[in-house]
């Protein structure tokens, strides 16, 4: 099951509607919140992506209505743990050297996602043992990602094949390896007498 949205008309409304964030960022960050708080973390990304827009320009609304889409399939399809998910990115139609970037932002994203928001030592510690520290290793090293000029076209789609699986494994690992924080968070929320929203 791949996304409903589609990557150039999400780039496209967050650029028209004044956000800093491209759609590849923001959904590395949307990636990373959900790993950290599940379905809590859905009006805190969305505040974060438009950012100093207009909230009563009806581009944001745009904006907005096509990153609850993207919020909802994204959290299916990590929470359902049946291997659909996918990183938000452009298709094949768009150069080497774009897709690279979108790879580079992609990342930036998602290690944003990891780190931002609240922290307890407990997080911490977790982000700091393996496997997610060489996950986040990597990570840091692919937001650098540039397209080589000197491969041909078939070394650079399969080496633009492999990082990308390499993205849809890490993140669900990344996801499964924070359930136990989640759903702490979770009690944390429900004994404080909050309940976890979902976008809608």
């Amino acid at each position: 099951m791949g996304s409903p949205v589609d990557y150039d008309a999400l780039d496209a409304a967050l650029k028209r509607c004044g956000s800093s964030w491209d759609a590849a960022q923001a959904h590395g960050l949307l990636s990373g919140r959900l790993a950290i708080a599940g379905a809590d973390s859905g009006f805190e990304w969305l505040e974060q992506v438009l950012e100093a827009t207009d909230p009563n320009d009806v581009l944001r609304g745009e904006c907005e209505a096509l990153l609850s889409q993207l919020f909802e399939a994204t959290y299916f399809q990590l929470s359902d743990r049946q291997s659909e998910f996918e990183p938000l990115l452009p298709g094949d139609d768009d150069s080497a050297a774009e897709r690279a970037a979108a790879l580079g932002h992609w990342c930036e994203g998602f290690l944003h996602g990891l780190v931002s928001g609240r922290h307890g030592s407990v997080l911490k510690q977790r982000l700091a043992d393996e496997p997610l520290a060489d996950i986040i290793r990597d990570m840091a090293r692919l937001t650098r990602a540039v397209a080589d000029e000197d491969a041909d076209d078939e070394s650079n789609e399969e080496a633009y094949a492999e990082i990308v699986e390499y993205l849809r494994v890490a993140t669900q690992l990344t996801y499964e390896e924070l359930a136990d924080l989640r759903a702490e968070h979770v009690a944390g929320q429900e004994n404080d007498g909050d309940e976890p929203e979902v976008l809608h």
